[in-house]
C-alpha cells in the first residue's frame, strides 16, 4: 500500500512539474526574450491587420504567385493545429500516386519539367514556410507569364530573399514563400505606378 501511495504522489508531483511548471517557465522566457517569435512571427500590413506568418506556410494557389510545398495536415492544408506529415512511406502506392499527380499538375501549370522534391513532397510538419531556391526558380516562367513581370526581375527577387543554412551547416539554402509573394505584390505596384 505504501508503494502505491508513493507512486501516486510522485506521479502527481512530476505531472505538475513537467506538465505545468516547465511549460509555463519556458513559455514565459520565450515571451520575454523572443516576444515576436513566441507570438508566431506574425506579419502586419500598414493598417495593423495580420496578413500572414513568417514561420507557418500558407496556401497560395493563384498561378501568379509562388507556391509552397504541399501540405499533409489534417482537415485543410497548412492547418497549424494539426501539424504533421502523411506518414506514407516511400514504397506506398498512395504516396507515389500523389507525387505523380503533383508533378503532372506543376508541369501543366508551366512550372517546369525539372521539379525539385520539395515541390511534390510534403514536409514532416506540413507547415514549412520555405522552399528550396531551385523550387522557387522552377516557378519563375509560370509567374512571369501570369504577371507580365520580366523573368530576370523575378529571379533577382528570389536571390535577394535567400536564407542561408543555420550556423552555415544546418539545412540548405531556402526562400520564404510568403516574403517572395509580398515582393511580387510590391513589383506589381511599382509597375502599375501605385
Amino acid at each position: 500500500m505504501e508503494t502505491i501511495r508513493t507512486a501516486i504522489i510522485l506521479f502527481l508531483i512530476l505531472g505538475l512539474l513537467v506538465g505545468a511548471a516547465y511549460p509555463l517557465v519556458v513559455t514565459g522566457i520565450a515571451q520575454l526574450v523572443f516576444p515576436r517569435q513566441a507570438e508566431g512571427s506574425l506579419v502586419h500590413d500598414q493598417k495593423g491587420q495580420v496578413i500572414g506568418s513568417e514561420l507557418i506556410g500558407q496556401p497560395f494557389s493563384d498561378p501568379a504567385y509562388f507556391w509552397p510545398r504541399p501540405s499533409a495536415t489534417a482537415e485543410f492544408p497548412y492547418n497549424p493545429m494539426a501539424s504533421g506529415g502523411s506518414n506514407l512511406g516511400p514504397t506506398n502506392n498512395e504516396l507515389k500516386a500523389q507525387i505523380i499527380e503533383r508533378q503532372n499538375f506543376l508541369i501543366a501549370s508551366g512550372t517546369g519539367k525539372e521539379l525539385p522534391s520539395d515541390l511534390v513532397m510534403a514536409s514532416a510538419s506540413g507547415l514549412d514556410p520555405d522552399i528550396s531556391v531551385e523550387g522557387a526558380l522552377a516557378q519563375i516562367p509560370r509567374i512571369a507569364k501570369e504577371t507580365g513581370i520580366d523573368e530576370g526581375k523575378i529571379k533577382e527577387l528570389v536571390f535577394a530573399n535567400i536564407k542561408y543554412p543555420t550556423i552555415y551547416i544546418i539545412g540548405g539554402e531556402r526562400v520564404n514563400v510568403f516574403w517572395l509573394n509580398i515582393g511580387l505584390n510590391q513589383m506589381r505596384r511599382n509597375e502599375n505606378g501605385s
